[in-house]
């Protein structure tokens, strides 16, 4: 065992994570937790993990139950196409494995929403099964302990990574040095302001050797972000408010969201829209009025939205719907549906509005 796997062994079991509510779980249990910390830090998942078992107590009860309810569930979580993969891939084992999660590395591997970081994390604390990791916080611990420079996002960089997480690992104690690696790397070995006086491996860190920490990993280089606008248009009536179900796919595929007007447009010009909306969708003929409530932006991965509420009452249900997909909800009800963040933030906002 190499000195570097032995360090990070003996420092997680004196000062690792040991009370994580997936840790000494059964294979679903790992696997949601593997899915869920996509992206996602353990504090914001692990009331969210819980809310899902609770419904949610085994994998049959996610394959058997509909995309919305578990999007409904995963609703604020965010990267929403984790929570479909998710139930696609309950019912790919139901289907293909006899309900059982697959304890072969090549069938984890297989199931949707999975790549090879997570398949290997899920062996290792599942079946104890010897597979290297590379997470974001592993990509900074071994870009700094091994002196890595460049993105880690670029292929080159990250195939680099990859050989060093294979070369480090030890033959026994894989979900140990597995946690503990993770542990090192969310706790001493972080991206800003790094512990190195408390890290296990700082006497064979390159980085620390060189006087690098600071520049390691490389940072992707920043662009600026596109910016895009839409007006989200509130009909409301009485305590009910009505809701668009998105395609399936894209920006918050699936989920259950607000008409939508995409673009910036004058005010003479959005009114023209809202009106056409209510002509086209609820058979209204007159012309409408609304309040702009505050616009605020919503920042994805790729670009920026920024998003004007436009808040519409109207004096009575329209008996009209010509589309299927739209549901008239209570207020207080369409916050427990399979919404995004913006829209969960629109509707508290709402409410307070309502209550002055």
């Amino acid at each position: 065992m190499s000195d570097f796997a032995t360090q990070i062994i003996h420092w997680h079991h004196q000062h690792g994570r040991h009370h994580l509510p997936w840790q000494g779980a059964d294979a679903y249990r790992v696997w949601l937790s593997e899915i869920m910390l996509q992206q996602t830090q353990v504090a914001t998942v692990i009331p969210y993990y819980q809310r899902f078992v609770d419904r949610f107590p085994n994998l049959s009860d996610i394959a058997q139950a509909s995309e919305e309810e578990v999007l409904e569930h995963w609703s604020g979580l965010g990267y929403y196409s984790r929570g479909r993969n998710l139930h696609r891939a309950a019912q790919q084992i139901m289907q293909q494995h006899g309900g059982i999660f697959p304890n072969l590395y090549s069938d984890i591997l297989a199931l949707p929403g999975i790549g090879r970081s997570t398949a290997a994390a899920i062996s290792a604390f599942a079946f104890q099964q010897r597979h290297a990791i590379l997470d974001g916080n592993v990509k900074r611990v071994l870009a700094r302990f091994c002196a890595i420079e460049g993105y880690p996002g670029d292929k080159k960089i990250e195939a680099k990574l990859w050989q060093q997480a294979d070369r480090l690992l030890p033959q026994n104690e894989i979900k140990t040095y597995t946690q503990g690696l993770m542990d090192l790397g969310a706790l001493i070995c972080t991206r800003r302001k790094p512990q190195c006086v408390r890290c296990p491996v700082q006497k064979n860190c390159a980085a620390y050797q060189q006087q690098r920490v600071a520049s390691l990993p490389t940072p992707r280089q920043r662009k600026t972000l596109p910016e895009k606008s839409s007006a989200m248009i509130l009909l409301i009536s009485d305590n009910q408010i009505l809701l668009e179900k998105r395609a399936g796919s894209g920006i918050w595929g699936g989920l259950w969201s607000f008409p939508e007007i995409q673009g910036c447009f004058p005010e003479i010009e959005q009114s023209q829209h809202v009106d056409a909306y209510c002509t086209r969708h609820l058979g209204l003929e007159s012309k409408q009025s609304y309040v702009s409530l505050p616009m605020f932006t919503h920042s994805f991965t790729h670009f920026k939205l920024h998003i004007t509420p436009l808040l519409l009452h109207l004096p009575g249900k329209p008996k009209q719907m010509s589309e299927l997909g739209k549901l008239w909800i209570n207020l207080e009800d369409a916050l427990g549906a399979a919404i995004p963040t913006p829209v969960r933030k629109i509707l508290k906002s709402v409410q307070m509005l309502r209550q002055e």
